[in-house]
């Protein structure tokens, strides 16, 4: 996918034209209804909506079209689709501009040497995943020594210890992997569990594995933990599942910290009809895969993390705190933790959205129901 929002998206920026006209009004006192009065009188809306880039124009003095530059650790995961969207659109809205970069296979050091690009290049804002405790201080100081600020998404610095990014965007890691271990305890009583991992020490997913294993160790069940590494990538994965599953066929449970383990997972327990036997499996995030078959029954349960909002929200807290001259926020957003099982799986298998990454198109979803919380 594009790493730059395409023109279409951009929203108008050069502080001219009718958009402009209503924007100076609202910050002469105006007020926001006076404001989308003036721009449905020049044309600016139609049927009584307003897109986001004229709201943001709108509410928004003139300002320089700042640029975010995203490193990730995994930059090619399909995972992080819905996060790239989610920039892009939060990018479009706000006028601002975005680089998405870092390592495939996550190396640490790919990732700091891109963190040093982003600040000798000058960039506005960076955001970076912590998946390392230590090897991000240093380069994020730096950044913020240069008068940069540093966001983290998705992985934070461990709990305890101290790394000087504004703050943080993404999951509470530790407690959903022990809501996750106490999922599993009432989902098997006693036998081999397997916890599948991508790659173990990294700060995006360990903690999750350490919740699901204190809260599985705490129940006092005979439960017996083994812990698999699975690799970077999604063909790794599934390749290290099956050749546990072969060699350990007697296991009770299969579950996986992230998303490409938790696909695997999924398409082992669908290859060997496990769930018949008496097998339980689940894990995180909503590849298509993943949810597909949860609704055919062959895996329990699926945690969703909102990676859109990882990105959506980092790029908000990016703009308001160069917007502000750094006297708003930053704050910490925890993006949420949401079983999803073959009861509630529906939803996202009839929407294609850019929210969960299925689809270019943007779009206003229609909202359905009783809202569940």
């Amino acid at each position: 996918m594009a790493q730059k929002q395409d023109d279409s998206q951009e929203g108008n920026a050069t502080g001219t034209g009718p958009v402009s006209t209503a924007r100076r009004g609202l910050m002469q006192g105006a007020g926001l209804g006076a404001a989308l009065s003036l721009l449905g009188a020049a044309g600016g809306v139609s049927g009584g909506l307003i897109s986001s880039a004229q709201a943001a124009e709108a509410a928004f003095p003139q300002h320089k079209r700042w640029k975010i530059v995203f490193v990730n650790h995994v930059t090619t995961n399909p995972f992080f689709v819905p996060t790239q969207y989610g920039i892009q659109d939060a990018c479009s809205m706000l006028g601002m501009d975005y680089q998405w970069t870092g390592s495939a296979n996550s190396d640490a050091g790919e990732m700091v040497r891109a963190v040093n690009s982003a600040i000798a290049a000058k960039a506005d804002a960076i955001a970076v995943p912590i998946v390392d405790p230590n090897a991000f201080d240093k380069p994020i100081q730096a950044a913020l020594d240069a008068g940069i600020p540093v966001f983290a998404y998705n992985a934070d610095a461990p709990r305890g210890k101290t790394n000087p990014r504004l703050a943080y965007i993404g999951q509470d890691l530790y407690l959903s992997g022990y809501q996750m271990g106490e999922r599993i305890v009432s989902l098997v009583d006693s036998g081999l569990v397997a916890l599948f991992i991508a790659t173990p020490g990294q700060l995006n997913i360990q903690p999750r594995l350490d919740g699901a294993s204190d809260a599985i160790k705490k129940s006092g069940k005979k439960i017996d933990i083994q812990t698999v590494a699975t690799g970077a990538t999604v063909n790794e994965e599934l390749s290290k599942i099956k050749a546990f599953f072969l060699g350990h066929q007697d296991l009770k449970g299969m579950f996986a910290v992230d998303a490409g383990s938790t696909q695997g997972v999924a398409q082992v327990m669908k290859e060997s009809n496990l769930p018949s036997k008496g097998v339980h499996g689940g894990g995180f995030d909503l590849l298509p895969q993943t949810t597909q078959l949860i609704h055919e029954g062959f895996l329990d349960f699926t945690i969703d993390q909102q990676p859109y909002v990882q990105g959506f929200y980092t790029v908000m807290e990016a703009f308001t705190f160069l917007a502000s001259g750094g006297l708003v926020g930053p704050a910490n957003v925890n993006t949420g933790l949401k079983f999803v099982t073959k009861s509630t799986v529906e939803p996202y298998l009839n929407t294609s959205t850019r929210y969960e990454g299925k689809t270019t198109k943007p779009q206003i979803v229609p909202m359905s129901g009783a809202i569940k919380s």
